[in-house]
């Protein structure tokens, strides 16, 4: 076995443990051992009086690989459950009989973490990171973390950090007593092994986390704060339970015994990693993850007008990039350059951003009317109208002036990259990005490339996507969005549904019990009636065939709705954006617009549905759109299409994403269940031949695709 753990020895007493597992010093079964081995050997050495454990090049432990969770496991004995935890962490590093100090720089996670509470002390850095992170792949921390965090940082803040997979950095976890010293990296070492040896010479106090008491709250206290977390987190996530077993775990060792409640601890980390919420988180994860070497990107120029346009500025300027808005003439400007600065204000206003951040917003944002200033840009994002000419024109410009290295990007999704770029001789340097429809909180992005795009321009709008805080996927250059498609796909089922008879709050609770971020309805309002109006017309023209032709927003209009912007739309809103249900919706608006589209089904029959019926009518759909993506190669992964899901248009993480919860069904019920409703409501559900094809095999829906996969 590779040693996954060094000793050094030095002359003053002090052995330093360092984790060898490089780029993140995981853990692992080998780690584990390893470390336990050596802990234990110099455990054993006369002339050693104290331990410092820490991890290879600055970087504690990142905690256990996430590929050892999910997996199908057989039944483990008891003294198998409770070998790291109990065996090794408590009985081994906390009741060792030498001071045992971690030294923590980088990031200390998951496992990584529970090891190191389980030492006397903890000395970090500033700028180390610190937190129990287990709950976002659907289990629990399973080395004592449950227990020993309450009892340093106290109930009330351990919940915060477990529940919400929180990470604090060196200097918050100094404030909550999680680490006892901050150090500079260079003298890490220096001060731990420093420390270890005054808690030998009783100089500092020898402290077991796992019995420790004085931040606990009062028993009373303690309970309403774990009542409270536990309604807290069954609104929040209904459907998946890790949380409340973890908040069960937490509890037991509150009010019976903490060294019991490890034990308790161990077998539901057991029965947690084998669920299907944690195959589904550990897939998402997955899914987002690659490894790329961008370029910088530092200076963006936006071409064109509007609201897109001003929201990229807001949120580029946000992120810390030079903007630059070109427009027309000094009127388009002057209107452009307020809608930005008043979205800036905006973002203060209800407390996303502060003053000083909004200073610095607007020292990054300048405006201008020619290309002269377009000589140092590194991106370029194309927003105009939609207009052929126009975009070849300005791509034409684009090549003159821009530096060799620009990216030249489109916002629009009507016309093909290839014609965009028609009159330049640098289709490598050309593609889309699409922010898509989505709520500005989703952090989404869509990246659309040719054949010709190059795999650097590829990988540098990963970057830049990543450092917006979005998650990007890529895709082949097809007329719309791919995201879009699958999105107001989505939204149109809820409207035909809610046509025939289905009221609208009952969809949106429907959606919302399911696990989606919010019901269609919902975020029709939060995108507004004229977006969507104009997204939604562009895609039933793309494709008629498949469309579903309703003029309910056009009545909602009329009758001055427009969505949460203006107070009104399928909910009332309050001077606060609180979203209340109208009761005047059905009987006023929706019979109406269901009248003028000549709905000629038996509309009583979709009101019988029940919640599984409506999540399944109005997601399939989209699930359908979503495998027609696939059909057609656009994308480099089916996988990508969960991520996009999930950050696109809020699908439950712990289902893993559109196409991987398909498996929990099949394709042969898909295929049904669309064809029925094709004949009973339209060629909207007809189902493609994708479904077709994996339906008549007997096989899953997901499926990885080769496109592109080599120039990645």
């Amino acid at each position: 076995m590779a040693r996954k753990t060094a000793v050094e020895v030095g002359a003053d007493g002090v052995a330093v443990v360092t984790i060898k597992n490089p780029p993140l010093n995981l853990l692992s079964v080998d780690v584990i051992l390893s470390l336990k081995e050596n802990i234990e050997g110099v455990l054993s050495r006369d002339d050693v009086k104290a331990i410092v454990i820490t991890g290879l090049n600055g970087k504690f432990s990142g905690g256990f690989d996430v590929t050892v969770f999910g997996g199908i496991q057989g039944k483990k004995t008891n003294k198998e459950l409770g070998f790291m935890s109990i065996q090794f962490v408590t009985d081994t590093l906390e009741a060792a009989k030498k001071p045992l100090v971690a030294a923590i720089d980088g990031p200390a996670f998951g496992g990584g973490l529970e090891i190191a509470l389980a030492c006397h002390a903890r000395i970090s850095t500033s700028s180390a990171q610190l937190g129990l992170t287990e709950l976002q792949y659907g289990i629990l921390p399973g080395l004592g973390g449950t227990q020993r965090l309450p009892r340093l940082v106290g109930l009330q803040k351990a919940l915060e950090m477990i529940l919400m997979s929180k990470r604090v950095n060196g200097e918050e976890a100094l404030r909550l007593s999680l680490v006892d010293a901050i150090a500079p990296a260079d003298k890490l070492l220096k001060v731990a092994r420093q420390w270890s040896l005054d808690i030998f010479e009783c100089r500092r106090p020898w402290v077991l986390s796992l019995y420790k008491t004085d931040k606990l709250e009062p028993m009373g206290e303690a309970k309403a704060i774990l009542n409270s977390a536990r309604i807290q987190a069954q609104r929040q996530n209904p459907n998946v339970m890790h949380p409340l077993v973890c908040i069960d775990v937490i509890e037991q060792g509150i009010v019976s015994d903490p060294r019991n409640a490890l034990w308790k601890e161990a077998e539901a980390l057991q029965e947690l990693r084998q669920s299907s919420t944690c195959r589904s988180l550990v897939h998402t994860f997955f899914s987002q993850r690659q490894i790329f070497k961008p370029r910088k990107i530092s200076k963006v120029a936006i071409i064109g007008g509007g609201l897109m346009s001003s929201e990229i500025a807001t949120m580029l300027t946000l992120r810390n990039y030079q903007v630059i808005l070109k427009e027309k003439n000094e009127k388009n400007l002057s209107e452009e350059i307020s809608r930005a600065k008043e979205n800036l204000q905006n973002q203060v206003k209800h407390g996303k951003a502060t003053q000083n951040d909004l200073e610095k917003a607007f020292s990054l944002l300048s405006g201008v009317l020619d290309y002269d200033y377009f000589k140092e840009v590194d991106l370029v994002i194309e927003a105009e109208t939609e207009s052929l000419s126009l975009k070849q024109e300005i791509f034409a410009e684009l090549e003159k002036w821009c530096p060799q290295h620009c990216i030249f990007t489109s916002n629009s999704s009507t016309f093909s990259l290839r014609s965009v770029g028609e009159r330049t001789k640098c289709q490598n340097r050309i593609a889309r990005v699409h922010f898509c429809l989505l709520p500005a909180g989703m952090p989404f992005m869509e990246i659309v490339r040719t054949e010709g795009t190059s795999p650097q321009v590829t990988v540098d709008l990963i970057d830049f996507g990543r450092k917006l805080r979005k998650t990007p996927i890529v895709v082949i250059d097809r007329k719309g969005c791919t995201v879009n498609d699958m999105f107001v796909t989505y939204l149109l089922a809820a409207i035909l549904l809610s046509e025939r008879g289905v009221e609208v709050y009952k969809i949106d609770q429907a959606l919302e019990s399911f696990g989606m971020q919010f019901g269609p309805f919902r975020i029709i309002d939060m995108i507004g009636f004229q977006a969507f109006v104009a997204i939604s017309k562009m895609f039933v023209e793309r494709i008629p065939d498949r469309s579903y032709k309703s003029i309910l927003l056009s009545v909602l209009q009329h009758h001055e709705r427009e969505g949460r912007c203006n107070g009104k739309g399928f909910y009332k809103y309050d001077n606060c954006g609180k979203a209340y249900p109208d009761p005047e919706l059905n009987n006023k608006y929706i019979k109406k617009a269901g009248n003028l589209s000549n709905v000629t089904v038996d509309a009583a029959k979709p009101t019988k549905l029940s919640d599984t019926e409506i999540v399944e009518m109005i997601l399939f759909p989209a699930l359908n759109e979503a495998c027609r993506i696939i059909f057609q190669g656009i994308v480099i992964r089916s996988s990508d299409l969960d991520v996009a899901s999930v950050l696109g248009i809020g699908f439950p993480t712990y289902r893993g994403g559109i196409i991987y919860w398909s498996n929990s069904f099949g394709s042969n019920y898909v295929h049904s269940r669309l064809e029925k409703w094709s004949e009973e409501y339209g060629d909207f559900f007809k189902p493609c031949d994708y479904i077709l094809q994996k339906s008549a095999e007997g096989i899953s829906l997901e499926k990885e695709t080769n496109q592109a996969k080599s120039k990645l």
